[in-house]
């Protein structure tokens, strides 16, 4: 990720903002009753634990002045009806935390097979805005989460446009999020070169614009730099997830979240409990217990810049103390994971190519794509010609042995369906000619 690369956030003149309800003002969030608001959160996997309803009451117990809930449209998993999502509104409500509401099934959309359009994920809240209205001051709706992977990611900018006008044609009035690609990650500045467009593309100018921080972000000056370049344009950002630790690299978790208090802006954790796949570490709380604080849940909550130290709770409830009688749990649903069968191997081929540069560095892309067979992972390899070394590296595992370089799929990256393709970024330095390698790929 280049620091340096890429100047396309303009600075954004903003009309006056709705009378009622959160409500976007330059870079700051409002509360409806106009005092500025900073999130402090944590996500929590409601669609797949409905089951661990009086989590909720456990987060705030912890500090939290708002939760990221993760439901379904029903078009990977099961939905979240009206009926549902009117209960987790009222129970963050009586806890007095600000709800993000979020559509889970567009996760990687382009990459992920399994994944769906943002377009049905503006159909899904069309369908329960029954559930939503009157819900303004106390609700922020987050239109489709990490709506496009790393393949075709052109296609946020024109399709959050769409969701945005589609939602306000609707008569949503509440507070908008957005959710980056690139697995929510921006590496390709996508969100970020295009962020005022779509800010336009709104007629109540109050879209959020929200950034998952994992392993792209494992610098400081990443992070800075893209925070930074928000709030230059006067435009509003939150980091919508965020860990201590991924598959895909290691955060800099120190940095955003001392970036995050010194620039006022907000962050929620991912996540607070049940996670699987090889990232259980990003659980904050062991078996959804909340007197077992795993060690990121101790950073988040408890450490420097955390959320007890940070969170203030929503001043449109009255600073009262939340009420300590337990939720109501409902049914249990339990989780459900979609098949994960690899395809057969087959062929791949790489194509390389410098994305930006800046005095002696520059960031690259390499885009794999399977050949005329799926394939269930891929090594990419080279030789720098011209004395080229790397600086940072995401989306793949990079070894280097002298000039001569190698490239291996994460686990999320390497199964590719025939024809599909996927991408890894990575920055470097360079002295003299910048010549590009030959690339060639293997596919396991």
């Amino acid at each position: 990720m280049a620091v340096a690369a890429g100047l396309g956030l303009a600075a954004t003149a903003q009309p006056a903002a709705a009378a009622t309800g959160i409500k976007v003002s330059g870079t700051q969030i409002l509360e409806g009753n106009g005092n500025p608001f900073v999130m402090r959160g944590v996500n929590h996997a409601h669609t797949w634990y409905a089951d661990r309803f009086s989590s909720l009451a456990d987060i705030k117990a912890l500090g939290a002045n708002t939760v990221r809930v993760v439901l379904s449209t029903g078009d990977r998993w099961t939905r979240n009806d009206a009926a549902d999502v009117s209960r987790v509104i009222a129970e963050c409500k009586r806890l007095r935390l600000i709800c993000v509401l979020e559509a889970h099934d567009t996760t990687g959309y382009g990459e992920d097979a399994a994944a769906t359009t943002l377009a049905k994920a503006v159909d899904y809240w069309i369908g329960i805005k029954s559930a939503l209205d009157g819900q303004e001051n106390y609700v922020v709706l987050n239109i489709g989460n990490e709506p496009y992977g790393n393949t075709n990611a052109s296609g946020w900018v024109a399709d959050t446009k769409n969701a945005i006008t589609r939602l306000r044609a609707a008569g949503f009035a509440h507070a908008l999020m957005v959710d980056a690609p690139n697995w929510g990650q921006d590496w390709q500045f996508i969100m970020r070169d295009n962020a005022a467009s779509v800010f336009a593309a709104d007629p109540q100018r109050n879209t959020i614009f929200s950034i998952h921080m994992y392993g792209v972000f494992d610098t400081a000056a990443e992070i800075t730099d893209y925070v930074g370049r928000f709030q230059t344009a006067g435009l509003p950002l939150v980091i919508g997830e965020f860990g201590h630790n991924h598959s895909d690299g290691n955060p800099d978790e120190d940095t955003i979240l001392a970036t995050a208090q010194a620039r006022g802006i907000g962050y929620i954790g991912w996540s607070w409990s049940g996670n699987g796949g090889g990232v259980e570490y990003l659980d904050m709380v062991t078996g959804f217990n909340p007197a077992q604080l795993t060690s990121w849940g101790t950073r988040i909550f408890n450490g420097a810049n955390g959320i007890k130290a940070t969170a203030r709770e929503a001043t449109i409830y009255g600073g009262t103390t939340p009420p300590t009688t337990p939720p109501t749990t409902p049914p249990t649903t339990p989780p459900t994971t979609p098949p994960t069968t690899p395809p057969a191997s087959g062929a791949c081929i790489a194509t390389y190519a410098v994305t930006g540069s800046w005095g002696t560095g520059f960031q690259g892309a390499v885009t794999v794509k399977a050949g005329s067979a799926a394939i269930r992972g891929w090594t990419v390899t080279w030789t720098w010609p011209s004395g080229q070394q790397f600086t940072n590296s995401w989306n793949a595992t990079v070894t280097t042995s002298g000039s001569a370089v190698t490239a291996r799929n994460m686990s999320y990256n390497g199964s590719l369906a025939a024809g599909a393709t996927t991408t890894w970024g990575f920055t470097a330095s360079y002295a003299g000619t910048n010549t590009a390698p030959a690339v060639t790929c293997a596919a396991v």
